[in-house]
């Protein structure tokens, strides 16, 4: 290319002398005669000392501005590098998150004496309801623990049914009390729940590779026939998942573990319950007739009623005797095939369409048929759930701490040496709001537990509460499990 034209074009409009001489000055190869050298030599000295000057100046600042440029990358990405980057959670400030009650120290023997320990945790709604949220962050966040915690777990996976319709902080710390990552979880939820809610706990479980929603969600009533159709639902996407679980286990959102998953694991698989499905239940008793005798109707997301004047049912199909028990079950794989499959099953589940509360006899009445993991007469076998009842009070219990709704207690703090020396698989049942330092105390005694009887590494995210006044010390004993 020749420069020469270039500079000659840009300054052949230039009506001023002055920097006509500017500009011959500075043509490398002029055709013209030596003048502009003299020229240079006589006028142009001067000026093209100064130039230089500028151009010298021009120079330290062009240096001075690529030096800033160059620290101001080097400090964003580091800025960038450090929020990507998973860090140690700092210990929550108090106003943000409640301390413990002195009354865990019962529980927790790792609280010292005029120590303040919090949960790492608070704000979880709106945490959750971040639009900028990464599941990898979300993971770490909120402690969930990411890998088996021994080999005895990882090859008995579970299945979980988590039915759910308010409280996304009691769902979220029961979902995260239960995850492990070979089991696999399937969540209903109710379509009268608030659509800011349903959102919630869709962009929670869609972070985990084995949890999923329900894909068909029912208005749920209680003691409605709507009940035992949201666990069927569930039950017919679990039998699609790649995951090989051995039995399935269902809660609601206001249940929470006393057993560790390992503890779950064995108790499913001990010599009583190996093979067996668990239904807890008896030969329905007079005082329970009228729940299958009449016809009932559901007023959809309110309530159950009897139709008509009452309308008598007929005798159930095949000439099944019916039971009463509980809702909550642990049934092996091969016994849920059954309930989809089998005509029989098919056929109760027709009949017990316009019953009161079906769910608590379709389960356990299926199970005293021949089928897979029957357990003829097994009575009210099955540690599955610890409840006060307002009815057994001063004869099973001593009275609920917390207050009761629908004659099952919610639990207060008070009630915790009761559900602990249970021994059950689950407790229910539970509010964040009202009484929430029993579940404060609870939850973190069931995650010392569940960490002091892993055989891997613990990673710190895992752990749930933080010292006051130091980031390095956090709350898990051995002695509190």
């Amino acid at each position: 290319m020749d420069y020469s034209n270039t500079a000659q074009n840009s300054c052949s409009d230039d009506k001023d002398p002055k920097k006509a001489l500017m500009c011959k000055v500075s043509l490398p190869h002029h055709k013209e005669t030596d003048q502009p050298q003299r020229n240079f030599f006589c006028g142009g000295a001067g000026r093209l000392q100064r130039n230089g000057a500028i151009m010298r100046q021009l120079e330290g600042t062009k240096c001075s501005f690529l030096l800033c440029l160059g620290l101001s990358i080097a400090i964003c990405s580091f800025i960038y590098l450090r929020t990507r980057m998973p860090s140690e959670v700092k210990p929550p400030q108090p106003p943000s998150c409640r301390p413990f009650s002195p009354k865990c120290k019962a529980f927790l023997p790792g609280m010292q004496e005029g120590v303040e320990w919090y949960r790492r945790d608070c704000q979880v709604e709106s945490y959750i309801l971040n639009s900028h949220l990464q599941c990898s962050n979300l993971t770490r966040d909120l402690h969930f623990i990411t890998k088996p915690l021994s080999r005895e777990e990882e090859v008995y996976p579970v299945a979980f049914i988590v039915t759910v319709h308010k409280e996304l902080e009691l769902f979220m710390r029961l979902f995260r009390a239960i995850y492990m990552p070979q089991n696999v979880y399937c969540i209903h939820v109710d379509t009268k729940a608030p659509w800011e809610y349903q959102a919630a706990i869709r962009k929670l479980v869609s972070c985990f590779r084995n949890a999923f929603l329900s894909s068909r969600s029912e208005t749920v009533t209680y003691a409605g026939f709507s009940r035992l159709q949201a666990d069927l639902n569930c039950m017919k996407d679990l039998v699609k998942s790649k995951t090989p679980w051995r039995k399935v286990v269902n809660l609601c959102g206001q249940d929470f573990p006393v057993k560790s998953n390992l503890e779950l694991v064995q108790y499913l698989q001990s010599k009583e319950w190996r093979d067996r499905n668990m239904t807890p239940g008896v030969k329905q008793p007079a005082t329970m007739k009228y729940r299958t005798h009449l016809q009932y109707k559901e007023i959809t997301g309110s309530h159950v009623a009897v139709k008509g004047a009452g309308l008598k049912k007929g005798p159930a199909p095949h000439n099944l005797q019916i039971y009463f028990g509980t809702a909550y079950y642990a049934l092996t794989r091969d016994f849920v095939d059954f309930a989809l499959k089998s005509p029989i099953a098919h056929s109760l589940l027709e009949w017990s369409r316009d019953t009161f509360s079906p769910d608590e006899h379709y389960w356990v009445t299926l199970n005293h048929v021949k089928a897979p993991g029957s357990h003829i007469d097994g009575g009210w076998a099955g540690n599955i759930r610890t409840i006060k009842w307002r009815d057994q009070e001063g004869r099973v219990h001593n009275g609920c701490k917390g207050h009761y709704i629908r004659d099952i207690c919610v639990y207060g703090l008070e009630d915790l040496p009761w559900i602990i020396n249970s021994n059950s698989m689950f407790a229910n049942k539970f509010e964040s709001n009202t009484f929430p330092e029993a579940l404060d105390c609870l939850e973190q005694w069931h995650r010392n537990k569940v960490l002091n009887q892993a055989t891997v590494s613990i990673e710190p995210s895992w752990l749930l509460a933080a010292h006051s006044n130091s980031s390095s010390r956090y709350l898990n004993s051995s002695a509190g499990a």
